[in-house]
C-alpha cells in the first residue's frame, strides 16, 4: 500500500475506529446499572417491544461498525471513486459512523436503571432527529479532514470518446446486443430469506416475516441483470419488472468495458448509488460503464461488455450525428 492510500485508509477508518472504542467504553462503564435482558426495538412512538440479552446484545452490535468501517476502507482505497465523490465518500464513513454510535449509545441509556422485569424505559424520537443532527457535524468534519490526502487522480480524465472501441456499421444498418446475467447464490439467499420469513410468520411475528419477504423480493429482483444495447440506448431489468434503468443514446457521452468490484466500488450488490456513479450490480466481474453528459458514471456487470460498449460507442456516434 502507497503512503497516499495509506493516508486515505486511515481516514476512512477513523470514524469507525472511534466510534467502535466509543461504543465499548460505553457499555463497560454502565454495565452495571443496565438489566440483564435489554429492550433492544422500539416502535414507533417509542415503547419497548423487544428485547434482547444483554451479552447477546454486545455480540451482535460489537462487530457492526468494524465491519462497517472495513468495507468502506476498502471502496476509499480501491472503489475507483475520485475528485469529489472521494472526498464525499470519506465524509459519508464519518457520517454514518456518528449516526450507528448515536443511536447504538442512546439505546443504552434508554435502558439505564430498569429494574429487572419491569418495564423499560422509552426511545423518543427525538433521539433519531439528534442522531442525523450529530451525522451531520461528523459528515461535515470529515470532508474538512479529508482535504488533508489528495483524491486519487481518474485514469480516463481528458481521454475524449474518439478513443473507444467501435463497431462498424454499414449506413442504414440496424444492430442491437442483449445479454443475461446472474450470481448462483442469490436465488439462494432468496430461499433461504422466504424460508426464515415463513418461519416468522408460522411463529406469529409477522412484524418480522414481512420485513423478510419484501428483502426477498428485492433480492430476486437483483438476482439476474438483463442488458440491452440498442437505438433506444443502455436498458437494464431484473428478474422482476421491476426495476428497469434505461440510459438514453443522447445522456451518454462514451461507453468502456472494465473489471468492477462490487464490494469495494459499489459496497454490495443491487442497484447502487455512490457520489458520481450508480450501478445495476449483481456480481464483481466485467462490465459496460456508460459515462453521461453530467459527468456520473452508470455501470452494469454483464458478460461480453467489450461488445456491448462497443456498440454503445457507435450508436452515440450515429445519434450525434443525427442518423
Amino acid at each position: 500500500m502507497t503512503r497516499k492510500n495509506l493516508g486515505r485508509a486511515t481516514l476512512a477508518a477513523l470514524p469507525f475506529v472511534l466510534a467502535f472504542l466509543i461504543h465499548l467504553i460505553l457499555f463497560i462503564a454502565l454495565k452495571d446499572r443496565l438489566p440483564t435482558r435489554l429492550a433492544g426495538h422500539f416502535d414507533v412512538s417509542g415503547d419497548a417491544n423487544g428485547y434482547v440479552d444483554r451479552t447477546a446484545y454486545v455480540l451482535a452490535t460489537a462487530p457492526v461498525l468494524p465491519v462497517l468501517g472495513a468495507v468502506w476502507v476498502l471502496m476509499v482505497v480501491r472503489g475507483r471513486m475520485y475528485g469529489r465523490a472521494h472526498s464525499l465518500l470519506i465524509g459519508g464513513g464519518w457520517a454514518v459512523a456518528a449516526f450507528l454510535q448515536y443511536v447504538l449509545g442512546a439505546a443504552l441509556i434508554v435502558n439505564l436503571d430498569t429494574p429487572e422485569g419491569g418495564p423499560a424505559g422509552s426511545f423518543p424520537m427525538w433521539h433519531l432527529a439528534v442522531a442525523f443532527g450529530v451525522a451531520a457535524l461528523a459528515g461535515a468534519a470529515g470532508l474538512l479532514l479529508a482535504r488533508l490526502v489528495p483524491a486519487p487522480e481518474d485514469p480516463d480524465a481528458g481521454k475524449g470518446p474518439a478513443g473507444r472501441e467501435r463497431i462498424v456499421l454499414a449506413d442504414g444498418e440496424v444492430a442491437g446486443w442483449a445479454r443475461t446475467t446472474g450470481a448462483w447464490w442469490t436465488p439462494v439467499g432468496a430461499l433461504v430469506l422466504a424460508a426464515t420469513a415463513t418461519g416468522f410468520g408460522y411463529e406469529g411475528n409477522w412484524y418480522v416475516g414481512t420485513g423478510l419477504l419484501v428483502l426477498t423480493l428485492l433480492v430476486l429482483a437483483f438476482s439476474r441483470a438483463h442488458v440491452t444495447v440498442d437505438r433506444r440506448g443502455l436498458t437494464v431489468s431484473g428478474l422482476l419488472p421491476w426495476p428497469r434503468v434505461q440510459v438514453p443514446l443522447e445522456r451518454i457521452e462514451s461507453a468502456d468495458t472494465r473489471q468492477v468490484d462490487a464490494i469495494a466500488e459499489f459496497g454490495g450488490w443491487g442497484y447502487r448509488i455512490r457520489p458520481g456513479r450508480t450501478g445495476f450490480i449483481v456480481r464483481s466481474g466485467e462490465a459496460i460503464v456508460a459515462r453521461q453528459a453530467n459527468g456520473r458514471e452508470f455501470a452494469v456487470t454483464v458478460e461480453d461488455s467489450a461488445t456491448g460498449a462497443a456498440l454503445l460507442n457507435t450508436l452515440v456516434d450515429r445519434n450525434r450525428a443525427g442518423r
